[in-house]
């Protein structure tokens, strides 16, 4: 346990990272520990001011005082899955460059009296879409901008020093440095748009956010407007959606390499028609690509025509921990089936066996793990959420090892009396395996994996809810016996045949007459199960020894966020209860 955060740390790099970002922004180690990113921006405005003998306000604005402003713009986007290549357009630092080019600072603003006062000509200042004005910086350099370009200029060198280094230490702390440059820089826009701030001016951010949705708009123009049949292409490129900095063009074409070679053409065209440090670069092509929505889509990424690089996702449920890891696991084989291998109606047939799965009480409980925080008491909830009301009932069981504040509590949905809300439906999964309590398939299929795999599919299938979610495949339910509570505390335990389950009036008895001549064949079947379960434990067992470091100690590990917990207690009570059946023959 001493050892495992000194080996987070170094895995992590938060040592070279935070150092790096200390010595970037000017702020004590603490300060990076213990407060926002605001601090890191003040700090740098202060000992910039400082270099420049500025003297920077203490002014105090309250959060609602200065209201708010429109942010980015996201272009509608046309949900479909897209089987011909779709390059992405980046715009490299959009708010830093924004700042930059058109020398947005608090010392550059000035009001339209000032500007009328002072007899500023047009061409000294900059009247931004949002209707701000601004000076030049032939007139004045402002101090934002100047912390832009160090910081920016400072990354480009990191960045090359990095590309040449060979020693591992020394490209950790140069990776650490480039990296605390990069959110500093990101950081100064944010700077001054948080009215609950050191510094707020609502004027340059939004300002910023003007002109980013300006030039998002203007490159969707300039790319329909020039890459068409009539301007000599093969065919009329489409924007297909836009997001804050970036814009994703269907150029027509077939393949990765003429998307690639157009995407760079583009990309130094529209370049060419804004203000330096500017600049629209061409970053990578999705082919084929799954949009959904706004903020959700899913595609193979190349950035070379040979092969692609990765598949990656934004806004699918793949990598959220709140869902059941069945939601990650059917999600991720779908989208592998869809994208990598082509081939829609496999990902059909794999989604309705899961489902078959689920329903029959095939799946394995790990799979259906949910996981959320405890943040507080659950008398603080306002409204009863299945983690709060299952860890009041842990702790009423056994105080000692219930949840405390702050830890996440792992639970599974079981069956209940009809109408029963969620919450009163969740339980241990530990206390699920060892009671052998039934789960809710029904939940699970309407609550968590609908919703996700609707999402994927309806851009694909014409009637993806009718396709997945009925069917022969939702036909037949499976629900396991439990043995406790309800009525079994009522029922009484007879023998019955180890072959077909009969009952049994002599309990010294292992079969029934009917089964009786079947004895040497039933009876390997029972050693052979106990034999695959100890094979599996084994397994499992050596599989947490290996994740813990060590093969010749005990399993101490109970962490429930690892699916291999649960198997493994699982295989142990699968093992113990075959054992038991095993005794019962009487050699």
């Amino acid at each position: 346990d001493a050892y495992l955060p000194q080996r987070l740390l170094d895995k992590l790099m938060f040592i070279y990272n935070y150092v790096e970002m200390a010595r970037v922004t000017g702020v004590p180690l603490s300060f990076l520990l213990s407060r926002g990113q605001s601090i890191k921006v003040l700090s740098q405005l202060l000992r910039k001011a400082k270099q420049k003998s500025l003297i920077l306000p203490n002014v105090k604005h309250p959060g609602s005082e200065q209201g708010t402003y429109e942010g980015a713009t996201v272009l509608e986007p046309r949900a479909g899955f897209y089987e011909k290549p779709i390059a992405t357009l980046d715009f490299a630092s959009l708010y830093p460059s924004i700042m930059m080019a058109y020398n947005l600072c608090y010392c550059t603003l000035v009001s339209p009296e000032d500007v009328h006062k002072l007899n500023l000509p047009p061409e000294c200042v900059n009247k931004t879409p949002s209707g701000e004005t601004f000076v030049k910086s032939n007139l004045q350099k402002g101090i934002l901008p100047e912390i832009l370009e160090e910081l920016l200029a400072a990354r480009k060198r990191a960045k090359a020093d990095l590309k040449d280094a060979k020693d591992p230490l020394e490209k950790a702390v140069l990776d650490g440095r480039q990296l605390a440059l990069k959110i500093s820089a990101n950081s100064v826009y944010g700077f001054t748009g948080a009215t609950v701030g050191q510094l707020p001016c609502l004027e340059i951010s939004s300002s910023v956010t003007s002109y980013g949705r300006q030039m998002i708009e203007h490159t969707k123009k300039l790319v329909e407007d020039k890459f068409t049949v009539v301007g000599g292409y093969e065919h009329n490129a489409e924007v297909i959606y836009g997001d804050t900095d970036s814009v994703m063009v269907q150029f027509g074409v077939s393949t990765v390499d003429e998307a690639m070679n157009l995407g760079r053409e583009a990309a130094d065209y529209i370049s060419g028609t804004f203000i330096n440090p500017m600049k629209l670069e061409f970053e990578k092509v999705y082919y084929p690509y799954l949009l959904i929505s706004k903020k959700r889509y899913a595609g193979l990424y190349w950035t070379n025509p040979q092969k692609f690089d990765k598949m990656e996702t934004k806004g699918i449920e793949t990598v959220r921990r709140d869902n059941c890891l069945l939601v990650k696991n059917l999600v991720t084989e779908c989208l592998n089936k869809i994208l990598i291998d082509r081939d829609v109606p496999a990902a059909v047939q794999y989604v309705k066996n899961t489902i078959s799965d689920l329903l029959m009480n095939r799946m394995d409980l790990s799979l259906l793990v949910i996981t959320k925080g405890l943040t507080k008491t659950g008398e603080d909830y306002e409204v009863k959420a299945a983690h709060v009301e299952l860890a009041e009932r842990m702790r009423k069981r056994d105080a000692a090892t219930a949840p405390n504040v702050g830890d996440r509590v792992p639970y599974v949905i079981i069956k209940a009396a009809k109408g029963a809300k969620a919450y009163e439906k969740s339980e241990d999964p530990i206390y699920v395996l060892e009671n052998n309590i039934p789960i809710d398939p029904n939940y699970y299929l309407e609550n968590q994996i609908s919703k996700p795999l609707l999402r994927i599919f309806e851009p694909i299938l014409k009637n993806a809810s009718k396709e997945l979610l009925q069917g022969s495949h939702t036909r037949s339910i499976s629900i396991s016996t439990p043995s406790t509570g309800g009525i079994m505390k009522f029922a009484k335990k007879q023998r019955t045949c180890l072959g077909c389950k009969a009952l049994i009036s002599n309990s010294d008895h292992t079969l029934c007459s009917h089964c009786k001549g079947r004895e040497a064949e039933l009876y390997c079947k029972s050693v052979s199960n106990v034999a695959d379960l100890e094979e599996l434990f084994g397994r499992l067992w050596t599989q947490c020894q290996e994740c813990q470091g060590s093969l010749h100690q005990d399993v101490l590990c109970t962490s429930r966020d690892c699916p291999i917990f649960y198997r493994r207690k699982k295989a142990q009570k699968d093992m113990a209860e075959a054992r038991v059946q095993l005794e019962r023959w009487n050699f």
